[in-house]
């Protein structure tokens, strides 16, 4: 079955372009011009993936973002945005976004990131491993792609889950952020490195007993992110 991308954006000249590559590319297809529509058909439709603007009438794609994922922590969001403005796209990331695109975008870049979601989305290569592995007080099922602290489960999204796992693989290595955006997001040369420093962040906030003094995700200055196994007491 074609895997199926909800384009959510108010400017028909894009949806039109959009939905003519992603046909073009195998994917199926269902668009809504404005916010309040398109968070209606992410509930009800079941994307593989979601494109999904900022400016957009009646519900803003922020508040778009923010409301699905309240319900949804796995289907991946690629926000469009004209804006150039830092804090918006680091909002984005902070509200759940798994990636953003800057307009006007290349057709070309913007079929590679979906693919890429979507492939990291199916979360195949964790069931290559090992069915679970534990480190002090934190657990992870590799199988279902969840994890533990104290044998309670973390709500973690798609993206940070991908992110504890990598950083435990080899627990006091120290991952620089390219490494991670590649092992991680799988981009090559697609990508922008804040969205490293967001998930980490947003990681923390679930993880750690005080996010403000982080003792199990730390940082290297000028190196990048390790973990740091905490010793059950």
């Amino acid at each position: 079955m074609d895997k199926k991308i909800l384009i959510i954006d108010d400017e028909k000249a894009i949806v039109d372009i959009l939905t003519l590559n992603l046909s073009m590319a195998g994917y199926e297809t269902v668009a809504a011009n404005d916010g309040a529509r398109g968070l209606d058909l992410a509930r009800t439709e079941n994307p593989d993936l979601i494109l999904l603007d900022v400016m957009l009438p009646h519900l803003d794609g922020f508040s778009v973002c923010k409301q699905f994922r309240e319900t949804d922590k796995l289907t991946p969001i690629i926000m469009l945005t004209a804006r150039e403005e830092e804090r918006d796209k680091v909002y984005g990331l902070e509200l759940g976004a798994d990636d953003y695109i800057t307009k006007p975008f290349s057709v070309r870049e913007l079929l590679a990131r979906v693919q890429t979601n979507i492939r990291r989305n199916a979360g195949t290569e964790r069931k290559l491993g090992q069915s679970g592995v534990a480190f002090g007080r934190f657990a992870l099922d590799i199988e279902r792609g969840q994890a533990y602290k104290e044998g309670r489960l973390l709500d973690l999204t798609q993206r940070e889950y991908d992110l504890f796992h990598c950083l435990t693989k080899e627990p006091g290595r120290v991952w620089s952020r390219e490494e991670l955006m590649q092992e991680v997001w799988h981009y090559d040369y697609y990508g922008d490195l804040r969205a490293v420093d967001v998930a980490v962040r947003r990681l923390r906030e679930k993880i750690e007993d005080d996010a403000a003094n982080p003792q199990v995700i730390l940082t290297k200055r000028g190196a990048g992110y390790y973990f740091a196994p905490p010793v059950e007491m």
